[in-house]
């Protein structure tokens, strides 16, 4: 299926405004993705996808992303089982960037374990202390896991690693 699933950007009213998929990747040939549930609503990552990997989740239906540091495609559930079905998939007005709406096998999104990887709350406004140098303290806004995740992964490298 190469060159036909995506067509080729020609004006901004073809791209805004047309019914053509003709997605932009950055400079490093990416695209960002944002899943939230398809139930709730609850933002459960952000991740980024390849060519390859935007094409093999219109295809399959389920999210593959691509992981830049470890460079690959990375079907989401291959190790874990927490699959992500799509049940929605937009692209937003100047195609570039993905919103997926998704069923969540397992119930858990997140490598750490727990359900969605936005699991802490960064302080603003009134929160924060006037003329603070100290690193800001996070809020877990979850308390409990979903599953372990040295059970699952083993001694997997981490896919987010410093």
């Amino acid at each position: 299926m190469s060159g036909s699933m995506f067509g080729q950007r020609i004006s901004v009213e073809q791209v805004e405004e047309g019914q053509e998929l003709a997605p932009k990747f950055d400079a490093q040939g990416l695209i960002p993705v944002i899943t939230t549930d398809f139930t709730s609503g609850e933002l459960l990552m952000h991740g980024y996808m390849n060519e390859e990997a935007l094409r093999k989740t219109i295809e399959l239906g389920e999210a593959v992303y691509y992981s830049r540091s470890r460079k690959t495609l990375w079907y989401k559930g291959a190790t874990s089982g927490l699959v992500q079905t799509i049940r929605e998939m937009r692209i937003d007005d100047d195609q570039d960037a993905v919103w997926l709406r998704v069923d969540v096998a397992g119930g858990a999104s997140c490598h750490v374990g727990y359900r969605s990887c936005f699991y802490r709350k960064v302080p603003t406004g009134d929160q924060v202390t006037e003329g603070n140098t100290e690193p800001l303290s996070l809020e877990f806004t979850e308390s409990e896991k979903v599953f372990d995740p040295k059970k699952v992964y083993g001694d997997a490298p981490n896919p987010t690693q410093l």
